[in-house]
Parts: structure tokens; C-alpha cells; sequence
């Protein structure tokens, strides 16, 4: 097949799969700006903001279609819910033909910003700079099986100083029922949203960031999900066959004692302290994939404890989990801890497999803000901050269902779409004057 029917072709599934998204739009008008700012983001070029699209998908009238995209974007009261499902529904059947959903996925990405004006713009860590920063950040769900992910939820995370100040709440257009939310409780809304859609329950993965809250733990095991999620290694565990005492007894007068009990004696430890103290028997080496180069693997030791946070305040102890420990050779200490809810009769290559399988987010991640620029956005109000996030996931949406429609054997390339030339002279608003 030459290039130019490969090019036909990918330009004809593309036109498919934007005319099923459009039925959520509500109205006809916002029909043609969509198709350009999809075109837009998936087409070669560095910048995928507002205007560096229009010039690409429109070089004739650029100014035109800047005005255009821009409202689509900034001010069109269209869905972002609506159009994310219809994604989904789209791409998900066709993922699953590989394979049975293995993972939701839960994690945040942070777009670094100058200013103080956008949307939810603070000084907080920053995954793309690995550092604290001035930068937005978004919590983000996905769904993964072995051979693809997709996101399915992306939610701004809006700092307690930006939920409390009614000006900058209207300035950014924040809408009134936004309130305070931590990253935590935001995905546990979207976790509860995907089950309520009918998406197909799968364990929840997360890092340490989510996983050291006991409330968001707690969340998912009361939705009737599993979890395998990244803990601190000062975690407060009961070790293997230890849990607290039971309440003190009765002594006939007031009400009969109902807490748990600690003494000094019987105290629960971190889960460095479990992983140090494990015999050398309890490692093994596992490769959970094949890397670019050589096999990934390392040592890991698995075995069951309870969590001890504040138990105190308990009745009865906490039940069972795994505590899963990655120490790799030559390393002094281990360096990851998960814990998980998975069934007690699950092997550890099991449990390393599903804790791994993570990766693929930091895969979603990249290709989101490399090739279809998910952080250039440049307004700075909180629907259009969401509705570009929308189209980046649906753009990728096609790249996921591309990639997912043929045999995982076989060579994968992207579908190759071709753009107008620029008119001569065309300068992008911003840029230095060649001459």
C-alpha cells in the first residue's frame, strides 16, 4: 500500500471516529471547530495552542479560525463528560479484544505555568520538573489492560487558596459547585463516576501520593474494588501474625470497653522495619516485562499484614493485606512498598505484574503532552483548561484504537495526515521577527 492510500485511509477512520464524537456537542455549529481542533492536535507541528492550530488546519484564514477554536474552547458550554464517554465507548471494546481490562489506573500530572492567574496555579510538586514549582495540576483515571491505556477522567486539582477566593473563582470562571477536594477525594469521585458508567471494575493502582491515605484506601475497598497501591516505608503495619490487643475487659460499671489496644510492648512497626527483618528465603528475583534493552526484574518479598493507622479508634482490627516490597540487589534498603487487597491466595508475580503495570500511565502521560500537546494550552479559565484536556484524550483516544486494531505482532505506525502549507510570511503571534 503507498503512502497516499495509507494516508486516505487514516484520514478516513480519523473523519469516522470525530463524526461519532460529535453527537455530544449539542449543537451543529460547534461540529466543524471540533474536526479542526482534533486535526489540530494530532497533526505534526511543536505548539499545539489555539493559534499554531488555526494556522495549521486553516492557513488561508488564520485569523478567522483562531476566533473560531478559541471560543469552541474557552467559552462553547459543551460536555466534557459527554464527549469523554463517547470516547470511551469507542475505544474501550476495541482495546478489550486484546484482553480483559487488568487495571484502573489513578495519577496526577502537573503542567508547569508562569504567572499567578491561571486556573488553579500554585507553588506544588511538579511530576514533569520533579520538583515544587509554579504549576498546575490535573488528577487523571485510566483504564489499562496489557497492550493499551486510556484516560477516562482528567480533573483540575484547585488549591484550598484558590477554592476560598470568590474573585479568582470568578475570574477563571470556576464554576459554583467546585469546592476544596483533595487529589485523593477527586479520584475517588472519579472511581465511583466510572463504576456508576459501567466501566469494567478492575483493581485500583496508585503511588505513594494516594496510597499513604487510609480514607482513600478505605474509599475503594467500600466501592467493592481491590487495590494495589504505593505506601512510605514508615507505614505503621502490624507485622505478619500480629494485630492489636482487643478491648480491655468489662468491669461491670458504665459502658463495656469497645477500642482496640496498644501497650508498650505490643506496638506495631513501619514496613521498612517488616522488609529488614524478613528472612533471605522471602526474596525472589521477578521480570515482570521486557524492557527496550533487557528484561526488567528485580527481588521482591511479599507476606500479610494489617495496617495499623490509628486502629485505636477501632473496634476490630483491620483485615489482612499483602505488603508487597521491591529491594533491588545492590541497593542498601529497599526502595518501593505497595499494599494490596488482593486475594490471599495471589502469587507474587501476580502481585509484582499488577503493581508494574503503572508504566503504561507514564506512556499516556508522554504521549499526551509530547505529541499532542495536553500542557501548551494558554487561556487561563477553568472550562477551557477542561475542554482542551477532553480533546487531547479523544485525539488519543484514535491513536489508542489505531494502535489497538491490528495484531500485537505486527509493526504499528501512526496514521499519516497531511496539513496545508503555511502562507509565506506567516509568523506566530509572540515570535521574533526573522528579519
Amino acid at each position: 500500500m503507498g503512502l497516499s492510500s495509507e494516508r486516505r485511509d487514516g484520514e478516513s477512520r480519523l473523519a469516522a471516529y470525530v463524526e461519532g464524537l460529535t453527537t455530544t456537542l449539542g449543537h451543529a455549529d460547534r461540529v466543524g471547530p471540533f474536526r479542526s481542533y482534533c486535526i489540530g492536535l494530532l497533526l505534526p507541528g511543536g505548539r499545539k495552542s489555539v493559534e499554531p492550530m488555526a494556522a495549521r488546519v486553516a492557513p488561508e484564514r488564520v485569523q478567522a479560525a483562531h476566533q473560531s477554536l478559541h471560543h469552541f474552547i474557552a467559552k462553547a458550554e459543551w460536555s466534557d463528560d459527554a464527549v469523554l464517554t463517547a470516547v470511551r465507548s469507542h475505544v474501550l471494546p476495541i482495546m478489550q479484544r486484546h484482553g480483559k481490562v487488568r487495571g484502573w489506573m489513578i495519577d496526577d500530572t502537573g503542567v508547569p505555568k508562569k504567572g499567578t492567574h491561571s486556573v488553579g496555579v500554585a507553588r506544588q510538586y511538579c511530576g514533569q520538573l520533579g520538583k515544587q514549582d509554579n504549576c498546575q495540576v490535573a488528577v487523571t483515571l485510566s483504564v489499562a489492560g496489557d497492550h493499551a491505556s486510556l484516560p477516562i477522567a482528567h480533573r483540575l486539582y484547585l488549591p484550598q487558596a484558590w477554592a476560598d477566593d470568590p474573585a479568582r473563582r470568578t475570574r477563571a470562571g470556576v464554576p459554583d459547585d467546585v469546592a476544596f477536594l483533595t487529589k485523593p477525594q477527586i479520584a475517588l469521585a472519579q472511581i465511583r463516576a466510572a463504576l456508576d458508567a459501567g466501566v469494567p471494575p478492575a483493581p485500583v493502582l496508585a503511588d505513594a501520593g494516594y496510597g499513604v491515605d487510609t480514607d482513600f484506601r478505605d474509599g475503594i475497598t467500600e466501592l467493592g474494588l481491590r487495590y494495589i497501591v504505593g505506601i512510605q516505608s514508615s507505614a505503621s503495619l502490624w507485622p505478619p501474625g500480629a494485630e492489636p490487643l482487643p478491648p480491655k475487659p468489662w468491669s461491670g460499671r458504665g459502658r463495656p470497653p469497645s477500642l482496640l489496644q496498644r501497650t508498650a510492648e505490643h506496638q506495631p512497626v513501619s514496613a521498612k522495619q517488616v522488609a529488614t527483618t524478613l528472612p533471605r528465603r522471602a526474596w525472589r528475583r521477578v521480570t515482570w516485562r521486557e524492557g527496550s534493552n533487557a528484561p526488567l526484574l528485580s527481588r521482591f518479598a511479599a507476606v500479610r499484614v494489617r495496617a495499623a493507622h490509628r486502629d485505636y479508634w477501632r473496634a476490630t482490627p483491620r483485615p489482612e493485606e499483602w505488603l508487597l516490597i521491591e529491594w533491588p540487589a545492590g541497593e542498601p534498603e529497599p526502595t518501593k512498598y505497595w499494599l494490596a487487597t488482593l486475594p490471599e491466595t495471589t502469587r507474587l508475580r501476580a502481585l509484582v505484574n499488577l503493581a508494574k503495570l503503572r508504566w503504561r500511565i507514564e506512556r499516556d502521560y508522554q504521549d499526551l503532552k509530547q505529541e499532542l500537546g495536553l500542557g501548551h494550552y494558554e487561556g487561563r479559565g477553568w472550562r477551557g483548561f477542561h475542554h482542551h484536556a477532553t480533546l487531547c484524550i479523544a485525539a488519543y483516544g484514535f491513536l489508542v484504537a489505531e494502535r489497538a486494531a491490528i495484531p500485537p505482532s505486527a509493526e504499528w505506525r501512526p496514521p499519516s495526515l497531511s496539513a496545508p502549507a503555511l502562507p509565506e510570511g506567516y509568523r506566530p503571534r509572540g515570535t521574533a521577527d526573522p528579519a
